[in-house]
């Protein structure tokens, strides 16, 4: 058990790093590991992906806090934009959970494969929208926070890889976006949490500690090491050339991408 509970420290300290310096929650990071590390452990297969979605969203609640907290200090969070997106990115991300709930396991790694695989090119490519626009009124809002929310439930990410481009789009400043997209990331988080919480509480044959399909452990783990490490990536994302770091993240996205497309087979 203490070298599952290493494994999990090592993947948190990760995982805060990429939260401040990308404004993802981690979840691309944290999903993959999770997957292996439970399949490791020798978890149910039926059961991986919503494990692994369910802890990763439980872990984003606080690495979210700690990352927008970072982000604000710097005056980078927009809270009026939070304010007028949350109520589409509950809604959004608690019916994707119950969604995602009653997909397969093979079926939500292929979605979650394609996902990376579009990420990584996306990083590569260095696609970025031009700012054309401002943004749009409360029928808009709720209807982009619905789509970031339901596609982040399914994911297992905070919304970042989704929210930051559509406020860059918005001509909200890169920084700024990313700082938006932390606190953005909480109630995407809370609400995907409850989610994978009250669909899996009654299912049975689940690892033991698990809450619904959070495991306890991992998101434990992953909690400890990231919250420390979430301000670290803030300070690196104001200083570091964040574009040459993307292509890293993008290679680190297609591999992982690539094993789990392999395990499919």
């Amino acid at each position: 058990m203490l070298s599952i509970m290493l494994i999990y420290l090592g993947l948190g300290a990760v995982v805060g790093i990429l939260a401040g310096l990308l404004g993802v929650g981690g979840g691309l990071v944290i999903v993959p590991m999770v997957v292996f590390t439970l399949t490791w452990q020798g978890a149910p297969s039926e059961y991986l992906m919503h494990l692994a979605l369910g802890t990763s969203l439980g872990s984003i609640i606080f690495t979210s806090v700690s990352s927008a907290w970072a982000h604000h200090q710097r005056g980078a969070v927009h809270w009026d934009v939070v304010r007028r997106i949350v109520l589409g990115i509950l809604t959004g991300t608690f019916l994707g959970s119950c969604l995602a709930s009653r997909m397969s396991t093979n079926l939500l790694k292929g979605v979650f494969v394609a996902f990376l695989y579009y990420m990584a090119f996306q990083m590569l490519a260095d696609m970025k929208p031009k700012p054309t626009r401002g943004l749009p009124g409360p029928l808009g809002m709720f209807g982009v926070g619905n789509g970031i929310g339901a596609v982040s439930s399914l994911v297992g990410i905070g919304g970042g890889t989704l929210s930051v481009p559509f406020m860059v789009w918005c001509n909200l400043t890169v920084h700024e976006a990313i700082g938006t997209s932390a606190a953005i990331g909480f109630p995407i988080a809370i609400a995907g949490t409850i989610g994978y919480i009250v669909n899996g509480l009654n299912v049975s044959g689940l690892p033991p500690y698990c809450l619904g399909y959070v495991y306890l452990p991992a998101l434990a783990g992953i909690v400890a090491a990231s919250v420390l490490t979430a301000p670290l990536g803030v300070r690196l994302a104001h200083s570091l050339p964040v574009a040459k770091l993307k292509r890293v993240f993008a290679l680190l996205l297609f591999i992982m991408g690539t094993k789990m497309l392999v395990g499919l087979f």
